[in-house]
């Protein structure tokens, strides 16, 4: 059952970073920017992130941390917050994924699922 009043809606665009990338070097930078979106019936915050980034080799680096971008924003119902980040892979696509960790004003705490997104370098996928 999909808790109504408990809600956060993400959405990702992702964009290759040509300028900060060196291929020859197997470094390929990423920017994306997340949308998150209060959904419930009640006022949240984002407490602390945790995301999961796969390379096409299959390595994995986990990164938590406090908050987005050193912000720990609070959103009521309808809210969007907007923030852009980045992250460097080995190789040229990768997968990245996670979850926020979000505090009601009930008091209830919950995890707002990051859905997995790739991210690869224009016309690496066919």
């Amino acid at each position: 059952m999909k808790d109504e009043k408990h809600s956060i809606e993400v959405t990702v665009k992702t964009t290759y970073v040509p300028a900060q990338s060196a291929p020859e070097s197997n470094r390929y930078v990423f920017a994306y920017t997340i949308t998150i979106t209060n959904a419930g019936e009640i006022p949240a915050r984002l407490l602390t992130r945790h995301w999961v980034i796969t390379d096409a080799n299959q390595k994995t680096q986990e990164v938590r941390g406090e908050g987005v971008v050193g912000e720990q924003p609070y959103l009521v119902p309808g809210m969007s917050f907007e923030y852009t980040s980045g992250t460097i892979l080995e190789t040229p696509v990768g997968i990245m994924r996670g979850s926020y960790q979000m505090e009601a004003d009930d008091g209830t705490k919950f995890d707002a699922e990051i859905p997995p997104f790739t991210l690869s370098v224009p016309r690496t996928l066919h």
